[in-house]
């Protein structure tokens, strides 16, 4: 029982954590995103590279670092530019997913401690009844079944709601996702439009 009480209090924790951290304003607020098109239209990289590196957003992060792939490496094609921001993309859009797993691994461990809990139950029973020959066997047996369900049933308590809310977060990644990919995409094509133009970098 103990390993599902640490069980629970990491679900819960996991679950508050998630509703504060897992929302669209943290993949492209609207303050960012205004600032970093104001300073595409006017050409400047350089501002929107100090911008973006003051920025907590995840797309302000994809762009500082192909912006800063870009001020290293002056030649680089679009298709290069492209590519690092794919790749940087892919490595947050994997990462989001990997935290929100955390609660569909707990919605499968949870039934598997609890039913362990009362295998382990099940085999101290019969071992008292073995061994205590005078004792009501119908009683003894019922009473450690009784307690040793009582493990089967926190592992259901813990990982039903553990799966609802990956399930729920998972929908809520899946937005995050398709937001970041969104305005990665427009804010890269306005890059490569400014390359064009006498832009300052």
């Amino acid at each position: 029982m103990l390993p599902l009480l640490l069980l629970s209090i990491i679900t819960l924790a996991l679950f508050l954590v998630y509703l504060v951290t897992l929302r669209l304003g943290a993949v492209a607020g609207s303050r960012f995103m205004s600032t970093a098109e104001a300073l595409l239209n006017k050409g400047d990289l350089m501002g929107l590279l100090a911008i973006s590196n003051r920025h907590s957003d995840i797309v302000a992060g994809i762009t500082a670092r192909t912006l800063e792939f870009l001020a290293r490496n002056p030649q680089a094609t679009d298709a290069q530019l492209c590519e690092i921001a794919q790749t940087e993309g892919g490595r947050e859009a994997a990462t989001l997913n990997q935290r929100a797993s955390w609660l569909a691994d707990i919605a499968t461990i949870a039934p598997m401690l609890g039913l362990l809990g009362t295998v382990f139950g099940m085999i101290r029973s019969f071992s008292v009844m073995a061994n205590d020959v005078a004792a009501s066997r119908p009683m003894l047996l019922a009473e450690g079944v009784a307690e040793a369900l009582v493990a089967t049933a926190a592992g259901l308590v813990i990982g039903i709601p553990a799966m609802i809310a990956y399930a729920f977060f998972r929908g809520k990644v899946q937005q995050m996702i398709s937001e970041m990919e969104g305005a990665t995409a427009l804010l890269l094509t306005k890059i490569v439009i400014a390359r064009g133009k006498n832009s300052r970098f």
